[in-house]
């Protein structure tokens, strides 16, 4: 009995892969995507140097993991997206994260995760400069994350 339950799921396992484009790995390098131009301080990029090196657009993905460079005084203002959920990693650096209490201390090695709709940003009140690593979860570009911007900044 059992022996034919594995077979007939194999079996579906198959069909179901032949039917359907194999995946693909997708590999970039951080040296080889630009920086997204036209941020506008407006929209809450102040300052920033942002990189998409993953998204629809790049690699078909139903996600972004992208990469941030703050120089002192640069920041992401409070924001939330309605349609994904976000993390960020403090790679080297420190500053605040903007919450919906306000701000906390953030630094190195700190994992901040925003569910959608939840308003979270960054802020770099250092003299030296922040890396993050960040990801969307559930949508592949800015325009599909929902963003919105808070209307009183941070």
């Amino acid at each position: 009995m059992v022996k034919r339950a594995v077979r007939k799921s194999k079996r579906k396992i198959t069909r179901a892969g032949a039917a359907t484009k194999p995946a693909k790995m997708y590999r970039t390098s951080m040296r080889d995507v630009p920086k997204v131009a036209g941020l506008k301080r407006k929209d809450g990029w102040v300052d920033m140097q942002v990189q998409f090196l993953i998204d629809k657009a790049s690699a078909g993905a139903d996600h972004v993991v992208g990469w941030t460079v703050l120089k002192p005084g640069a920041r992401h203002e409070r924001h939330r997206h309605h349609n994904c959920d976000e993390f960020f990693i403090v790679l080297k650096g420190h500053g605040h994260v903007y919450t919906d209490d306000g701000e906390a201390s953030s630094g190195e090695g700190d994992v901040v995760y925003s569910p959608r709709k939840c308003w979270h940003g960054f802020n770099n009140t250092s003299n030296a400069d922040v890396v993050l690593v960040w990801g969307w979860m559930g949508a592949g570009s800015i325009e599909a994350s929902g963003y919105e911007v808070a209307a009183d900044g941070h």
